[in-house]
């Protein structure tokens, strides 16, 4: 590693910028190398049976993340950097595996680090437990991802009674030895032995109130020497022995894998639980020794804005923990090039070679000992949606990265931001509640429990907030008239997930700590009781519910991220098409750069409240004729819809589903709207009442509904496929290009389709040829069962059906047995228990849905190779399943409007990692061809 280097690019004393005073105690505590050389005879590592489990940092670099975790594996390639890096070992992910795998609930008994202890040891002149020269450690986490406060770390490990003296004698700084002691029994307690930490925060409140003081800094020696005092009553049993502290250390990071918040953290992030941490001991700096010291945390661009401009804050006299826990209000970084100015230029010089050879933005933590700089760690730095596409747009422009590294860059899943309302990060909130963020975006409102007030408190101008335990499809002109949507119950794939996603409105879902008494028209979150019109203010991107009203910001357009967009277009392969019901959802999906509607419900054209007393009046009637001339009425409404739909996406395919959900939806429960539906039809309640108790069913999902409607009621098919005719004829006429399609949904056999298929293509035939217009309307099928994925060769080697498209909501219904709706109060236990990685409502899962899936297009294509293959399922806005479905050899994928940027980014995204996969492989081979003898 490279010795600290002044301003004229002389190398610099470790008293640089110290005050004379402390000189005495600079020379005593510093360290006897910057350089991390071991000797040649000394062991390699520890590795027994074959297995290498401790490495030195001269050992390791940068592509062994997944072995030494990404702290370890970027210590390792700074020091290779000849950047100045305090000396350590690394012990390996693999072994906190072992740790957990014995189950001893000691360390791996082939755990051996001794040796590495030592070369730290001779790297740096002092010695582990020797009072008079100590070398203290510390102990951190470092998962192969980074997962920032989540696990656990030990500072200033190796200090007992004898040794704190030592340090006294050797560097005459009491307040240094002793504020360095309270930190390591604090943190010793809670981190190895899971002591309450508020006792110990009491007990430096209770001195500094006493004397009147607000600062640590205002702490004198004697002060801290009293609070270790106290610290030890309150725990007398921290051991005395460091090896002893190394081993408790050690343990109690490997055990953090498993916490509560590093398990959360995990299912959030999609990290595996069976990579494990790597655990890094490595020799201490003091940012506490005195005024020339300090500490502080930098990044090579602003991680908020992306700005090109060296970010960062530090504290002087002060520990890492410090910057972290807020006790003071750091400085800017720009105070710290004034107050040591060679320290400031070395930094600046080794983040501008840091973020030039990792080619991305780093995070990174320093410490100065006596003015001299340490490097902690440095890694890829976490940003904000906008900081990301700034980011790599820049870089693409200095020329650092191509533009398909770039895009790789750029997390999918945060580009909601661009999309949605966001809530101001300055202003103030009460937080009241949290839930799932099932849409994105923030929204404002007056609390209303029913849609109809909603619908009318919309039309007077107010805006609302919709609460409801859950919703259901008659909900519908609520959720259009309401800001947002606010649910006790239901997962990220609901009905108010999904719909909601679809309208571009917020949702917050599955806020399972709110009680909704719709009849009361009082909502309940924890002590916090709210009325029909209080105010609330909800976070689709968080979850959070706050009371009031908070201060929003819009997310405008922004040339960068369009630029990005246009990288992926560029790329990929995928069609992105969106699932959108209405002429206003199909511009909006237009305008995000949807190439076709792969999903059109159509049984969400009748939901209105002018439509749906005609579809009650359809399925209550008691007669074909009756239901025929309903079906008339219902004609026109569809008609009227697909042609405004075909209009907005002229040119473009749109793919209209038949009616799917079971007719019981539709129909009114209580005895009140049942009765109220009989006065306006003109029949007896008695009817209304027998119709409903006949349609009701036990499992719904599994029921009446989708193709088993057009086998029991084929005029409802007929129907439909003629309005889509219709729709496209007049389309054609009036000078457009119509490219209908029309898709039978909840198939399990290949029969089904044989007699429904038929049926649709006379209806369209006989329509066009009374229009006089040629207009090509394909038919295809969902495959959202089992049996329809196993039969997938039969489907399409039916008669007319062109193409398939997964329902991935059902069929992950259907592989799993799970109930999307009712999953939410298991999945989180499973995922806390290690059963399931993530929620396969939300990603899909490739190993059994996958596989069913692939099974069927291998299928489908060896029986006809055309078949044009899609997917309109909610994970068909997911990145991680996008990569997926683009390796499966998909046509398109299809998703609500507000994720078809998302989808069209993760589309690029596969793409390029394709490309890249592929340019690696030709490198290789290129370079094998070289190597071969000749």
């Amino acid at each position: 590693m490279l010795r600290s280097v002044s301003s004229d690019g002389t190398s610099g004393s470790s008293e640089r910028n110290a005050p004379a005073s402390m000189a005495r105690g600079a020379r005593a505590m510093k360290m006897k190398s910057q350089a991390t050389q071991v000797k040649t005879d000394a062991p390699a590592s520890s590795s027994a049976g074959g297995k290498k489990r401790v490495y030195l940092l001269s050992e390791g670099n940068k592509d062994m993340k997944m072995v030494l975790g990404g702290k370890g594996a970027n210590l390792c390639e700074m020091t290779k950097l000849t950047l100045p890096v305090p000396p350590a070992f690394i012990i390996t992910t693999e072994t906190c595996l072992e740790y957990f795998k014995e189950g001893t609930g000691d360390l791996p008994a082939a755990l051996d680090y001794e040796f590495a202890l030592k070369a730290i040891e001779e790297d740096t002149g002092k010695k582990f437990g020797d009072p008079l020269n100590p070398l203290l450690v510390s102990v951190r986490s470092g998962a192969p991802a980074s997962m920032p406060g989540m696990m656990d770390t030990v500072l200033n490990l190796g200090l007992n009674d004898e040794i704190v003296e030592g340090i006294i004698k050797t560097t005459g700084n009491e307040r240094f030895a002793y504020d360095t002691y309270r930190r390591f029994l604090n943190m010793y307690s809670d981190v190895v032995m899971d002591l309450d930490k508020e006792p110990f925060e009491e007990v430096i409140t209770s001195i500094k109130k006493r004397k009147g003081i607000k600062l640590d800094l205002e702490m004198e020696a004697a002060d801290w020497k009293e609070v270790v005092g106290e610290f030890k009553k309150l725990n007398p049993n921290v051991p005395s022995d460091p090896r002893e502290q190394l081993r408790g250390a050690i343990l109690a990071v490997f055990r953090s894998w498993n916490n509560d918040r590093a398990i959360r953290y995990r299912s959030y992030n999609n990290i595996p639980d069976e990579w494990g941490t790597a655990v890094s001991v490595q020799a201490m700096a003091y940012g506490n020794m005195n005024d020339g010291c300090g500490t502080g945390v930098a990044f090579s661009r602003n991680p908020s804005t992306g700005e090109n401009k060296f970010f960062g804050e530090f504290l002087p006299n002060a520990a890492g923990e410090d910057v972290v826990a807020g006790i003071r209000t750091p400085q800017p970084l720009e105070e710290m090039a004034t107050k040591w100015p060679g320290v400031y230029e070395e930094l600046y010089k080794y983040q501008e070679q840091l973020e030039k050879y990792y080619c991305d933005m780093q995070d990174i933590e320093f410490t100065v000992e006596n003015g001299r700089l340490y490097m902690l760690q440095c890694r890829n730095g976490k940003r904000t949606a906008k900081a990301a596409v700034k980011i790599a747009v820049d870089m693409v422009k200095e020329g650092a990265l191509t533009e398909a590294e770039a895009l790789l860059r750029i997390p999918a899943n945060q580009m909601d931001f661009f999309l949605h309302p966001t809530l101001d990060p300055t202003a103030q909130k009460t937080k009241i509640g949290v839930g799932l963020p099932a849409s994105p975006g923030a929204a404002t409102g007056k609390i209303v429990f029913t849609p109809d007030d909603a619908e009318v408190m919309a039309n007077m101008g107010e805006e609302v907030i919709l609460v409801r335990k859950e919703t259901t499809p008659e909900d519908i002109h609520g959720m259009k008239s309401a800001e947002g949507v606010l649910t006790a119950l239901g997962g990220m794939t609901s009905h108010a997930a999904v719909v909601a996603r679809g309208m571009g409105k917020c949702c917050v879902s599955g806020c399972t700590a709110a009680e909704v008494n719709a009849k009361s028209k009082v909502l309940k979150l924890g002590d916090v009781e709210l009325k029909e019109h209080d105010v609330i203010t909800i976070d689709g991107s968080t979850g959070e519910v706050y009371l009031g009203t908070v201060e929003r910001r819009s997310a405008a357009e922004d040339e960068d991220f369009q630029t990005v967009l246009g990288w992926a277009d560029k790329m990929r392969k995928l069609k992105v098409l969106t699932n959108a019901d209405t002429p206003e959802q199909a511009a909006q999906a237009r305008k995000l750069g949807a190439q076709g509607i792969g999903l059109c419900r159509s049984e969400h054209m009748f939901f209105e409240p002018e439509r749906i007393s005609s579809m009650r009046a359809m399925i209550v009637a008691e007669g074909k004729e009756e239901r025929l001339q309903h079906l008339e009425t219902l004609s026109v409404f569809q008609r009227e819809d697909i042609s405004g739909i075909l209009k907005e996406m002229d040119g473009l395919p749109v793919t209209v589903r038949l009616l799917d959900p079971p007719l019981h939806e539709f129909l009114p429960h209580s005895p009140d709207e049942m009765q109220s539906l009989a006065d306006t039809l003109g029949k007896p309640f008695s009817v209304v009442k027998d119709r409903v108790k006949q349609l009701k069913e036990v499992n719904p999902m599994l029921g009446f509904r989708g193709c088993r409607l057009s086998v029991v009621y084929p005029e409802i098919t007929d129907m439909q496929a003629r309005a889509v005719a219709r729709a496209a004829a007049a389309n054609k006429k009036a000078g457009l290009d119509p490219k209908p399609e029309i898709m039978v949904p909840v198939v399990s056999s290949a029969k089904e389709l044989r007699l429904i298929v038929p049926r649709i293509v006379a209806a369209v035939k006989e329509e066009l040829d009374k229009a006089g217009v040629d207009v090509k309307i394909p038919i295809g099928t969902m495959l959202e069962l089992p049996r329809a994925c196993e039969t997938a060769d039969q489907i399409v080697g039916t008669d007319d059906v062109e193409f398939i498209s997964f329902g991935t909501n059902d069929l992950t219904q259907t592989v799993w047995g799970f109930s999307r709706d009712d999953a939410i109060r298991f999945i989180g236990r499973y995922q806390e228990q290690g059963l399931l990685d993530f929620d396969p409502f939300a990603r899909i899962d490739e190993e059994g849905v996958g596989g069913l899936i692939n099974m069927a297009i291998e299928k489908a294509r060896t029986k006809q190779p055309e078949t044009k293959v899609g997917i309109c399922g909610e994970h068909g806005g997911e990145p991680n399943s996008v990569q997926f479905f683009h390796s499966s050899n998909f046509d398109y994928v299809s998703c609500s409007p507000f994720r078809v940027p998302i989808a069209r980014i993760s589309a690029g995204q596969a793409a390029a990692v394709e490309v890249s996969a592929q340019n690696k492989l030709y490198r290789e081979s290129i370079t094998n061809v070289k190597r071969a003898p000749k």
